[in-house]
C-alpha cells in the first residue's frame, strides 16, 4: 500500500505502565499494514515541528484499527497521552519494510523484544506459523503486553532488577532456559541488537533486527537516520541505508551496527 497522510481517530488510550501508553486508532492504513512496520504521528503543537515515529503493536484489519505502545519520551509523546477517545491526530503511513514472516514458517524462532521494542513482537507472533518462542526484556514488574504474548507463544522475561523471571537481559534469560532457534527476530535497544547480531552470527543462524532510530522525515529524504551497511547504498552511493526506507528491518549481517 503507498503511503498517505490520513486524519485518524483515537478510539481508545490507556496508561499501561508508567510512562508506557496504549492508544487505537482508527484509520484505513490498518489495511496494508505487516508485522514490523511503523507510523509517523504529527503533534498539534506546531514548535514541535518534526512527527514521531512509533512502531505498529497490532493491526486489525477488519475493524481499520491500529494499536501502538508507546514510551512518554518528549514533548510529542507528553502531547499524544493526553489524547482522548474521539480526538483525531495526522498519521503518515505505513512506513518501513517489516519482518520477513514467510521465512519462518515451521520453524523454531525467537522473537526478541527489549524495553520499546516489545510492542511490535505481538503483530509479528500473531502472524507467524512457527514454534515461537518469545524473549522479553524490561526494567522491573511492570512487564506491560505479557498477557498479549502469551496467547501468542511460550514467553520468557528477563528484568534488569531481577523482579520477573531471568535477573538481566534477553541473552541471560536465553542462557538460563537452555533455549535454542532456527530464526531471531528483533527489535529493542542497540546494546541489545549487538548482542543478538554476535550470538546469531556463532550460531550459524539468520536475524532480522529492528533498529530504532531518531528520524526527520520518515519518508527518506533527509538522510538523518542511516546505518552502515556491507553494501552501497544505491541511493547516496556510499555503504549507509536509511533506516526509515530501507529498514527498520534489516538482516543483522547486512548492517554495521
Amino acid at each position: 500500500m503507498q503511503k498517505k497522510k490520513l486524519t485518524a481517530v483515537i478510539t481508545s488510550q490507556k496508561e499501561i505502565a508508567p510512562g508506557i501508553f496504549d492508544m487505537w486508532i482508527a484509520t484505513e492504513l490498518a489495511k496494508g499494514a505487516v508485522p514490523g512496520q511503523f507510523i509517523c504521528l504529527y503533534p498539534k503543537d506546531k514548535s514541535t515541528l518534526l512527527p514521531r515515529p512509533i512502531s505498529i503493536c497490532e493491526a486489525d484489519k477488519e475493524k481499520e484499527q491500529l494499536r501502538i505502545v508507546y514510551r512518554v519520551a518528549g514533548k510529542g509523546t507528553a502531547e499524544f497521552s493526553a489524547y482522548k477517545e474521539g480526538d483525531t491526530v495526522e498519521v503518515l503511513g505505513t512506513l518501513g519494510n517489516g519482518f520477513p514472516v514467510e521465512e519462518a514458517t515451521g520453524k523454531k524462532v525467537f522473537l526478541m523484544g527489549g524495553g520499546i521494542g516489545i510492542p511490535p513482537m505481538l503483530e509479528l507472533a500473531k502472524n507467524m506459523q512457527a514454534d515461537k518462542q518469545i524473549v522479553v526484556g524490561y526494567r522491573d514488574d511492570k512487564t506491560f503486553l505479557r498477557e498479549d504474548l502469551e496467547k501468542n507463544g511460550t514467553v520468557y522475561i528477563a528484568t534488569e532488577d531481577g523482579s520477573v523471571g531471568t535477573k538481566g537481559n534477553v541473552m541471560d534469560a536465553i542462557r538460563e532456559n537452555g533455549l535454542q532457534a532456527d530464526m531471531i527476530f528483533a527489535c529493542g535497544p542497540m546494546p541489545m541488537l549487538r548482542a543478538i547480531k554476535k550470538y546469531a552470527e556463532e550460531a550459524g543462524i539468520p536475524a532480522y533486527i529492528s533498529l530504532e532510530e531518531h528520524m526527520a522525515c520518515g519518508v527518506g529524504a533527509c538522510l538523518g537516520c542511516v546505518v552502515k551497511t556491507k553494501e552501497k547504498d544505491h541511493h547516496s552511493h556510499v555503504h549507509n541505508a536509511r533506516i526509515c526506507t530501507d529498514g527498520p528491518v534489516f538482516e543483522a549481517r547486512e548492517v554495521d551496527i
